[in-house]
């Protein structure tokens, strides 16, 4: 099983340590397009500007002064510089031990800056979203669609990719449609279905949560996931088609 997550927006510097080491991130080969976009980075976050050109505001002044040094900032695990709803509600310093080891296995973070990451690699606190545009790079999600799917191929082999990506984050990196499945979640009252937005964030931690500290094999097939969800939600899956990935669809009571 693969956990794709994508990064927080908020994250938390670490206080101390060594500078990231390169070498040591999951999928090297994508080092030289991480460095390319790391010095555009730079560039963008120094110019006068560059609030209004990574569209953040005034309050993440000093995230963005961060962004120039990055090659010197001290580096932490994924799973400690990423933080926000999503990863509260994952819940990964509650865990066991051996949950822990599982969560570091299974999960793989899709990242503006550094394409793809494991939950254990080490990094430090940054701030870009994979719908800005860099000069001389471009829009990044498509400036890492063509590196990704190379370097991640391998990776989601013989695997089932539960998807818990935004679109913004989805759309730099379409694993397997067969072997895939996207997670939605819905509120329903009165027999009425809307989309929930930013509530999903939390509905997609707690999923992850469940995969990987739940008793027994982690699910091989969309209808396993479905059953694993079942356990805790209501939930439905959507069958998906040669180019379209399954959906599990999660309803949550208005």
């Amino acid at each position: 099983m693969l956990i794709l997550l994508p990064p927080s927006e908020g994250k938390t510097p670490a206080d101390k340590g060594p500078s990231i080491d390169w070498e040591a991130l999951s999928f090297p080969q994508l080092n030289p397009y991480r460095a390319k976009v790391l010095d555009a980075l730079g560039t963008v976050s120094a110019h006068e500007d560059a609030l209004a050109l990574l569209g953040v505001g005034a309050s993440l002044r000093d995230d963005v002064e961060r962004n120039t040094r990055l090659h010197a900032e001290p580096a932490a695990p994924a799973h400690q510089v990423y933080s926000g709803v999503l990863y509260d509600a994952l819940g990964y310093n509650s865990m066991t031990p051996t949950q822990r080891r599982k969560a570091t296995d299974s999960i793989m973070v899709v990242s503006a800056l550094w394409g793809a990451i494991g939950f254990g690699d080490h990094v430090p606190a940054y701030r870009l979203s994979m719908g800005t545009a860099l000069p001389d790079v471009g829009r990044l999600a498509s400036y890492w669609k063509p590196q990704l799917a190379a370097a991640l191929a391998q990776r989601a082999e013989g695997e089932l990719v539960v998807d818990c990506r935004s679109s913004t984050y989805a759309a730099a990196w379409a694993p397997p449609a067969a072997q895939t499945v996207t997670v939605n979640v819905f509120n329903e009252a009165n027999g009425k279905r809307t989309v929930v937005s930013h509530f999903a964030k939390h509905t997609r931690g707690e999923l992850a949560r469940h995969l990987l500290t739940r008793r027994g094999k982690a699910p091989a097939t969309p209808a396993q996931l479905l059953k694993a969800a079942s356990e805790l939600w209501t939930a439905e899956l959507v069958e998906g088609t040669d180019r379209k990935p399954h959906a599990l669809n999660i309803i949550l009571a208005g």
